[in-house]
């Protein structure tokens, strides 16, 4: 195969914009060509742009555009990811690169020896002045305390009621480090104010552009008059004549002018106040646009060494939540475009489908999505079997994802549909399945790996006739410790979750037994709990539909790294960036398969060759008809027009087993003959043919009529106070049970007992 070759155009040095349409663009810096290919090792490349550029390797971050999305920044961070870029961009002979300098905060004084040295700082030899957050105001406006939501006036009014963090709740005032240590960053703001006559957009400028000018000249001012068309402001300094004073040119219009200023100061300057927590917002919004995991304490850091500023750790966290909901959007707008967002999606998507509900009060009840792209891949290209989950987000309103997955033929996991819902209910549960039904045109059983609690088993019985349940087995494990009467200790449960497991993998009903028999000579009431738990559900010996040995609904846990990424997000970026994910996964995986030149896909051509060097060990007695006796370790009786074997590998798995193979070869036909048709890598480019069309932004969707048109929704209930709570991946006491040697375990276990047995592997 030829070697792809691009040539990666690395910019460095420059910033970020954003343009009008949201889209960012690259101004300034150096710009050096580097010839890189798909064999190209990314500690090679990235190596290579350091020297380049003579920078920290391990301080920068390399980036790019999707082509067509100029709002999207793709980091890379592996080969893999490397790879992808150079595919990603086809026939192109050039990618543009970014390299990303992330700043090195500065050091956390707190966190020092107590001994002193050489390099002792100005801050540590003067003692820091303590000032509140707020400007002080001498009008009859109230001032505003920290811990109480912030309303910011002006122009642009943002709505930033949050809900403060435990941690954050102790509020300590704003200390300044002396000015010459960080005079650089604030140099560009002394020329702000010019004088008399100079002119500003609104209110809002002018106040902004006055903390600027402060911070530059080192004074803290306070308001005399301060409203919606005129502000007058002295310096704070005693007997001090530097004073400002601005109003509206006239009633009809909102710019503002300086008419009056006295810029002499006597006082030779005292402290800076910070003001509003929209000025650090300011400050870090186009960083926090490129690392959005820039933390609180980073940047603390970083005002303090770039300004001269000392915020604490509540005023950077509420600097931070103000920038990204200047970033992002508000929330509450966010639930009031759902109605725009489902008409696009299925207006660019056609087949998709989209829909919400809102309760009596018109807050947000749920919302279903599944894209065309999904459903099809499903329906053409997987097995008939769905993993349904639920994921809890940590976003503003907190709130659940609900998600149903399947299996491609790669054993890789495919999303489907998902939901946002306001809580895990029999309701919801029952409503999003019917959403799934009418969004599925299939008429196959279809099999269902599901929790076999909160109105699962009645709801998918119900909407789904003739399907098959399959109960969770990480659930059921859980649910059986907690049921658990008697006083076991750790090791016992961690062997009645493995005996469990063995049970529910055990191909043949007799062997189902006789380990349930060994359960329960360790604990009757443990035998009792499993016999009643409807075995029929989870055992392979005795399931009637086809989970292809898949016992978990959590497949993949594809939708827990995206909701991780985004959970934190106004709802409609959440589905944007979901969308996205969707998008681009259905390509690199098309974009994959287009390079396969075997029959299946790799992984199943590696589990049939598995399979295929155990035959030279078996023996097939030949026979009439379709049925061959096959000897080994054990005999088997494979019955070719039934695709069956009396071991129940071909069965559970849908690939051959080694007898199967056996017969094939001696009948003298082949093996990819009699695996199933998901398997194939046909099959896998038809789940990946259709692709997520993109949809138009919706923000345009505010400054038309049509959400004056459309139905009303605003956001649900607010969220209760604490922190939410994190949804396990595993039982803690089966990863505690992993930590445990199992020979040790099996000792335990027997002196525990009062009688010794035979276990099975």
């Amino acid at each position: 195969m030829a070697t792809k070759k691009i040539i990666a155009i690395c910019q460095s040095g420059g910033e970020f914009e954003t343009e009008n349409d949201g889209s960012l663009s690259y101004r300034g810096g150096d710009a050096h060509a580097i010839d890189i290919d798909d064999q190209m090792k990314f500690s090679d490349f990235k190596m290579e742009v350091a020297e380049m550029f003579n920078c920290s390797f391990g301080a920068m971050s390399i980036k790019y555009f999707l082509p067509g999305n100029r709002k999207t920044l793709i980091t890379v961070s592996n080969d893999k990811d490397l790879e992808r870029m150079i595919k990603f961009h086809g026939d192109s002979i050039t990618a543009d690169v970014y390299i990303v300098m992330e700043e090195n905060g500065a050091a956390d004084v707190s966190n020092m020896s107590d001994s002193r040295s050489s390099r002792t700082t100005l801050s540590e030899a003067v003692p820091p002045l303590e000032l509140p957050l707020d400007v002080v105001d001498d009008t009859t406006q109230p001032n505003i305390p920290l811990g109480a939501p912030l309303d910011i006036d002006g122009t642009n009014h943002i709505d930033a009621h949050f809900n403060l963090p435990p941690e954050v709740l102790s509020v300590r005032p704003l200390s300044v480090v002396p000015y010459e240590k960080h005079a650089k960053a604030a140099e560009q703001w002394q020329d702000t104010i010019t004088g008399v006559g100079q002119r500003f957009s609104s209110v809002h400028e002018f106040r902004e552009t006055l903390r600027k000018y402060a911070i530059a000249h080192q004074f803290a001012f306070k308001y005399k008059k301060n409203d919606s068309h005129r502000v007058t402001v002295k310096c704070k300094a005693e007997g001090c004549p530097w004073r400002i004073h601005a109003s509206r040119l006239s009633a009809t219009q909102l710019s503002i002018c300086i008419k009056t200023m006295n810029p002499t100061h006597t006082c030779g300057g005292s402290a800076v106040t910070v003001g509003h927590q929209s000025w650090v917002a300011g400050i870090i919004k186009e960083k926090l646009k490129i690392f959005p995991d820039y933390k609180p304490k980073d940047i603390v850091n970083d005002i303090k060494q770039e300004y001269g500023i000392q915020l604490n750790y509540c005023q950077a966290w509420r600097g931070k939540e103000i920038a990204k909901e200047q970033l992002q959007g508000s929330y509450k707008d966010a639930y009031s475009q759902l109605p725009f967002l489902c008409d696009k999606i299925m207006e660019t998507n056609p087949g998709s489908l989209a829909t919400f509900t809102t309760k009596e009060d018109s807050s947000f009840q749920r919302l279903f999505i599944a894209f065309h792209a999904s459903l099809s891949g499903f329906v053409q290209g997987c097995r008939p079997l769905l993993f349904l989950d639920s994921i809890p987000l940590k976003s503003k309103y907190q709130g659940i994802l609900l998600t149903a997955t399947a299996a491609d033929g790669n054993d890789s996991v495919f999303p489907v549909a998902f939901a946002f819902v306001d809580a895990e209910t029999n309701d919801n549960w029952h409503w999003f399945l019917s959403q799934l039904k009418s969004a599925l045109s299939t008429s196959c059983p279809l099999t269902f790996v599901a929790d076999r609690q909160k109105g699962l088993r009645e709801s998918i019985s119900e909407i789904f006739k003739d399907s098959y349940h399959g109960y969770c087995l990480h659930y059921l494990t859980e649910q059986l410790i907690r049921d658990l009467k008697g006083q076991f200790s750790r090791d016992v449960k961690g062997i009645m979750i493995e005996d469990l497991y063995h049970a529910a993998f055990a191909p043949r009903p007799e062997e189902f037994h006789k380990i349930t028999e060994g359960i329960k000579s360790l604990s009757l009431e443990a035998y009792n709990w499993i016999m009643q738990s409807e075995p029929q559900n989870w055992a392979n010996s005795l399931f009637q539909g086809a989970r292809y040995n898949h016992m978990k609904s959590n497949f993949g846990e594809l939708f827990y790294s995206w909701a991780s990424d985004a959970d934190e997000l106004p709802i409609i970026q959440m589905v944007d960036v979901i969308r996205g994910e969707i998008m681009e996964l259905i390509y690199f995986r098309r974009t994959d398969s287009d390079q396969w030149l075997t029959r299946l896909t790799p992984s199943m051509e590696e589990k049939l060759e598995k399979e295929s060097l155990k035959v030279s060990a078996l023996q097939v007695q030949p026979t009439t008809g379709s049925k061959f006796e096959v000897q080994g370790e054990f005999t088997e009786v494979v019955d070719m027009d039934g695709w069956d074997c009396s071991c129940k590998g071909w069965q559970l798995t849908g690939l051959p087993c080694c007898h199967a193979i056996a017969v094939i070869n001696c009948i003298g036909r082949s093996p990819y003959d009699y695996c199933s048709r998901y398997f194939s890598t046909e099959s896998y480019r038809l789940t990946y043919a259709e692709s997520v069309k993109p949809i138009p932004d919706t923000d345009w969707a505010m400054q038309n009529d049509y959400s004056e048109a459309a139905m009303t929704v605003t956001p649900p209930t607010r969220r209760p106070p604490g922190r939410p709570t994190t949804k396990k991946v595993g039982s803690q006491e089966a990863m505690k049970r992993q930590l445990q040697c199992r020979i040790t375990l099996r000792i335990k276990c027997i002196t525990y007992c009062t009688c010794k047995r035979r276990r099975l592997y």
